[in-house]
C-alpha cells in the first residue's frame, strides 16, 4: 500500500545512467515509488517498457515530469503542448497521479501567452491527472539578472490549481522553502527534494547538505491528509564515482526524507 506522503526517486537523480537504473535503484533501496524524467532516452517515453519496469521491479510509476528542458524541446513534438498532452496520456496509462510542468520559456511567447487558460484545458481533458506547476529561478550573473520563464518563474505568482515546490530551486533565487510553501497552500502537490547553498546554479544537493530548510517542510508536509502530495528525491549524484557512492547518496536521501516526514514540528532558534 502506497503510504499517505510517498517518497519517490526522481529517474535524473540516477543520470547519467538510464532510466531502467532508477527502478532497480528505487527498488534495492526501499522508495515507494519513481518519477519519470521524460528524456532523449526512449524508455522515458514508451510507456510499454515503463510497465515493464515497474512490474519487473514492484515500484509503480507516481509522476511523470515532462519534457520541458532546453534539451528535451524536441522529444515527442516540438509543439509545447502536445508534450504535455503525451505526458498526460502517459500518467494516465501508467497510474501516475502527477504530471510536473516548467512554466514556459520567455521566448516561447505564444506558449506562455496561453499557458494559464490551456494548462486549465488540459486538466479538465485529463482529470484524473494533476498538472503541478514547479518554481523556477532567475539566471544570475554578477550583478545581472535573466528572467528566462513567463509568465513568471514563481508559479504562485500567477496561480495554478496545483503546484511543485523545488527546494533547489529555491536555493538558487535566494528564497525560503517555507516561505513558497506556505504561498502555494493546499495546492502543493509534489515536492522536488533536494537543496541548495544559494549559489547562482542549481545544485540539487543531497539534503541536509545546503541551506534550504528541507526538514521543516518535510514537517510541515507530514501535517497534511493523505494523498495530498508527494516527496521526490531529485538529488545530484552526477560526480558519483561508482554506483555504490551513487546508491549511499540516495539512500541518504531516502533516510532523511522519512526521518522528517515521521517527526514533529521542527522549531528553528
Amino acid at each position: 500500500m502506497t503510504p499517505p506522503i510517498p517518497v519517490l526517486l526522481s529517474s535524473s537523480s540516477v543520470y547519467p545512467e538510464a532510466t531502467p537504473a532508477a527502478f532497480e535503484v528505487a527498488a534495492s533501496l526501499g522508495y515507494d515509488g519513481v518519477e519519470v524524467m521524460v528524456w532523449t532516452d526512449s524508455v522515458s517515453q514508451d510507456p510499454a517498457a515503463l510497465r515493464g519496469l515497474s512490474a519487473h521491479y514492484d515500484v509503480p510509476v507516481l509522476a511523470i515530469h515532462a519534457p520541458c528542458l532546453l534539451v528535451t524541446q524536441r522529444v515527442w513534438s516540438p509543439d509545447p503542448w502536445e508534450r504535455l498532452r503525451r505526458a498526460a496520456v502517459l500518467a494516465e496509462e501508467l497510474g501516475a497521479p502527477t504530471v510536473v510542468v516548467h512554466p514556459p520559456f520567455a521566448w516561447q511567447r505564444d506558449y506562455a501567452r496561453a499557458f494559464v487558460e490551456g494548462l486549465g484545458r488540459l486538466g479538465r481533458q485529463h482529470p484524473d491527472v494533476r498538472f503541478a506547476v514547479e518554481n523556477m529561478y532567475p539566471l544570475r550573473m554578477g550583478k545581472r539578472e535573466f528572467v528566462p520563464y513567463a509568465p513568471h518563474w514563481d508559479p504562485t505568482a500567477v496561480g495554478y490549481d496545483a503546484y511543485t515546490l523545488d527546494l533547489s530551486h529555491c536555493a538558487a533565487a535566494k528564497m525560503d522553502g517555507r516561505d513558497l510553501l506556505a504561498a502555494m497552500g493546499d495546492r502543493m502537490a509534489h515536492l522536488h527534494l533536494g537543496d541548495g547553498t544559494g549559489k547562482a546554479t542549481d545544485e540539487h544537493l543531497v539534503p541536509g547538505r545546503g541551506t534550504q530548510p528541507c526538514a521543516e517542510v518535510l514537517t510541515a508536509l507530514a501535517t497534511l491528509p493523505a494523498g495530498t502530495c508527494q516527496v521526490s528525491l531529485e538529488v545530484n549524484t552526477r560526480k558519483a564515482g561508482s554506483r555504490a557512492q551513487r546508491e549511499a547518496d540516495l539512500a541518504e536521501s531516502l533516510a532523511y526524507a522519512r526521518k522528517y516526514l515521521a517527526s514533529s514540528p521542527v522549531t528553528t532558534p
